[in-house]
């Protein structure tokens, strides 16, 4: 049978619980504005990669060369790179990055690398070996360093292992909080690309000229173009992650208040119950002790 202690302490508990999920949807919101910010900030730096491009590319067109130096064979090996995450209460984000990694490994997948334990951990279970495990950055500030990471990790696979293509796949946020899994070539360059920065005008009066070894620049830019990709699905990853975990907070939130207002009734109804209960035992004693004797 509940009492007003044992609701009491109920109502106490279900308070603490919904201050924690307020202070973590406090986070959640701050922290996709943070990473929508970092992804902003990436738009001046990608603009200077893509001219350097297509100056380059230009040149290379110019003289008959091929764009980049061809591509890579057909039945090249291929590198997947699956960013998830390391922490729960995140809604369905991870079952909807594993199931997306799930069906995109193929034949050709000879290198699994997984950014974010949960992920890694349902790939595992489901039989597929993960070789390379990346923890996920918890500030902005981490996120260059993970992603240098990754970029040496790639230069190790395309020149020792023999890999031809590598992808990156992430979840990226639609309609506020929907986490929807999205699949990026990062190698070779997509032709679509490249053509698109061949058909783009220049914004000057004429190209630039360069001195630098073609292979040397073309090597670094496309260095820093992977650099770009790289870090803006993993600001579109952390933004849609927190912003499931913020629209599983505000579910939470709304239950809590449910129960809340159940255990308030509750409460109010027992303490009304042992008011009117100890009320009867004073007119009953009251009764008793003036009662005649006889």
């Amino acid at each position: 049978m509940e009492t007003l202690e044992s609701l009491s302490a109920m109502l106490e508990t279900t308070d603490d619980i919904r201050s924690i999920v307020r202070t973590m949807k406090s986070l959640s919101a701050v922290s996709i504005r943070k990473y929508e910010q970092a992804e902003d900030a990436l738009s001046g730096y990608e603009r200077t990669i893509d001219l350097g491009l297509a100056a380059l590319l230009h040149d290379r067109r110019a003289r008959g060369l091929p764009l980049l130096g061809g591509a890579p064979s057909a039945s090249a090996k291929e590198a997947l790179i699956v960013i998830g995450s390391d922490r729960g209460m995140c809604g369905r984000y991870n079952d909807i990055a594993f199931r997306a990694a799930r069906d995109g490994i193929g034949a050709q997948t000879s290198v699994l690398a997984v950014v974010g334990a949960r992920v890694a951990a349902r790939l595992e279970a489901a039989g597929h070996r993960v070789d390379r495990r990346f923890a996920v950055p918890g500030t902005v500030a981490g996120m260059s360093s993970l992603v240098q990471g990754i970029i040496i990790d790639i230069d190790a696979w395309t020149h020792g292992e023999g890999v031809g293509h590598v992808r990156v796949l992430h979840n990226r946020r639609e309609k506020r909080a929907r986490a929807v899994p999205v699949d990026l070539p990062l190698l070779p360059v997509p032709e679509s690309h490249l053509k698109r920065l061949l058909d783009t005008p220049w914004p000057g009066p004429g190209l630039p000229f360069f001195r630098m070894d073609t292979g040397r620049l073309l090597s670094r830019l496309v260095r820093q173009r992977l650099f770009v990709v790289l870090y803006r699905a993993l600001a579109e990853a952390l933004a849609s992650e927190h912003a499931t975990r913020l629209a599983a907070m505000q579910s939470a939130e709304r239950n809590i208040d449910e129960r809340r207002e159940g255990l308030r009734s509750r409460f109010r109804q027992r303490r009304q119950e042992t008011i009117t209960r100890e009320l009867m035992d004073l007119v009953s004693g009251f009764e008793a002790v003036n009662a005649p004797q006889e």
